[in-house]
């Protein structure tokens, strides 16, 4: 049993073979392009909105549809159940979320290059980390916007939850939350690198095993 955990610890020290190495390379380009598309989308349907209302929450910023001014009109309409506008400030997690997709960029090309099997634990567990952390995040700042609600808004509505994923009915409206291309990028690269670290963890225990059979 402790040569077999013995041969298991020293295969953590065991570089990346290329191919592993190719494949991170390739991953951060879709981690890199995740800054141009959107990560989630806010939309919403009411019979005076036959268009919708829609916003794009990016990595860095946030944008309304209609050239911007769907924001500003879905800040009125939540002016009146007295809750929070929604804003780039009030979007405080767009602050750190760059710089944690640009250390992930930065961590996996180091790996790449330099790397080692417990360089890919790491990663692993920085880029699960962040996304638990960011999408965690989103789901505080929507409770928290749903129910911190003014108690002297002109219409009374009780405390809710916005939707997460999929549509709700909330009133006369019809709100919509889903993830977007941004989102998804930002997925292959956190599945591509979890799959990479776990190939590792399986090779390397099935060759401890081996080794200890054998000796």
């Amino acid at each position: 049993m402790q040569d077999r955990a013995d041969n298991f610890w020293q295969f953590l020290d065991a570089p990346l073979r290329g191919p592993a190495r190719l494949v991170l390379i390739a991953l951060v380009i879709p981690l890199l392009l995740s800054f141009a598309a959107p990560l989630w989308r806010i939309s919403m349907e009411a019979p005076q909105y036959p268009d919708g209302l829609s916003m794009d929450i990016y990595s860095y910023k946030l944008i309304g549809g209609n050239d911007g001014h769907d924001v500003q009109e879905i800040n009125t309409l939540n002016h009146y159940i007295g809750m929070h506008q929604i804003t780039r400030e009030e979007l405080r997690d767009l602050d750190w979320m760059p710089f944690g997709m640009v250390a992930m960029a930065l961590l996996a090309l180091r790996a790449a290059a330099l790397g080692n099997v417990r360089t890919m634990i790491d990663l692993s567990m920085i880029a699960a980390y962040i996304s638990v952390v960011a999408f965690g995040r989103f789901l505080f700042m929507l409770y928290e916007f749903g129910h911190d609600l003014d108690p002297h808004a002109p219409v009374h509505v009780e405390p809710f939850m916005p939707v997460v994923l999929g549509s709700k009915k909330i009133a006369n409206f019809t709100t919509h939350s889903m993830p977007q291309l941004g989102s998804v990028l930002m997925g292959v690269f956190t599945v591509g690198v979890w799959g990479i670290t776990l190939f590792y963890l399986w090779r390397g225990r099935r060759d401890a095993l081996r080794v200890a059979a054998a000796s």
